[in-house]
């Protein structure tokens, strides 16, 4: 015992020296900066920080940044080819379920401006739903660059309970890369409902396949 927690000192010690080196490096760097270099620094972060407002005022333009319901298949296909990545709510207004996911998805839709979420009633798009085999309602599609890469089906991945966080959704949508998710994706947030721990979840994709939304007018 005593010699593995001599072990564990040395690795910790270790540890501190390296993150030390390297705040020193990059201390050391700085003060060697001229006005020149540190204008030029200033320069490119104040470029930075522009490129990302107009980044994101493109995104608002196109309706990213609140959870809308879309009218028509129609639309779908026109929402989804504007934005890289999208998460379509497929739903049914007598499903109480998904009212419990619609308030999820307008919190996320304001904190993850990159992504567009979108919702359509299942009554208005048979085509799309035998085209994407949407059975369980609630269902939410995954898409990126115009194809479905992900499914989360029903409450299944989120703890098969009506109570899961927002922030449980947000990880399994982080999961498929569909939002910028900053947490750790091999760790869902710790939730523990009537007795059910949710526990780690492998990175994966539920429904094998993508579907191309640029052959809507044909079938498999």
């Amino acid at each position: 015992m005593a010699n593995q927690m001599d072990i564990l000192a040395k690795v910790l010690e270790e540890s501190a020296r390296m993150v030390e080196e390297k705040v020193d490096a990059e201390l050391s760097k700085l003060n060697e900066m001229d006005e020149d270099d540190l204008e030029r620094l200033k320069e490119k972060r104040l470029e930075a920080l522009k490129k990302a407002q107009k980044q994101k005022q493109e995104w608002l333009s196109k309706g990213h940044g609140e959870y809308r319901e879309i009218s028509s298949e129609k639309d779908f296909f026109g929402e989804v080819k504007e934005s890289k990545n999208v998460v379509c709510h497929f739903y049914r207004s007598s499903t109480f379920r998904c009212k419990i996911v619609d308030k999820h998805l307008a919190i996320l839709s304001k904190k993850h401006v990159e992504t567009k979420f979108i919702k359509l009633n299942v009554d208005k798009a048979p085509f799309l739903t035998e085209k994407l085999r949407v059975k369980i309602i609630p269902t939410l599609a995954l898409l990126i660059d115009g194809k479905t890469k992900d499914f989360v089906v029903g409450f299944a991945d989120l703890g098969n309970t009506d109570e899961f966080t927002t922030e449980m959704l947000e990880w399994r949508l982080g999961c498929a890369d569909v939002i910028n998710y900053s947490g750790n994706i091999m760790e869902p947030p710790t939730m523990t409902h009537k007795g059910t721990k949710i526990t780690k979840v492998e990175k994966k994709t539920i429904r094998g396949g993508t579907y191309d939304t640029d052959s809507d007018s044909e079938d498999d």
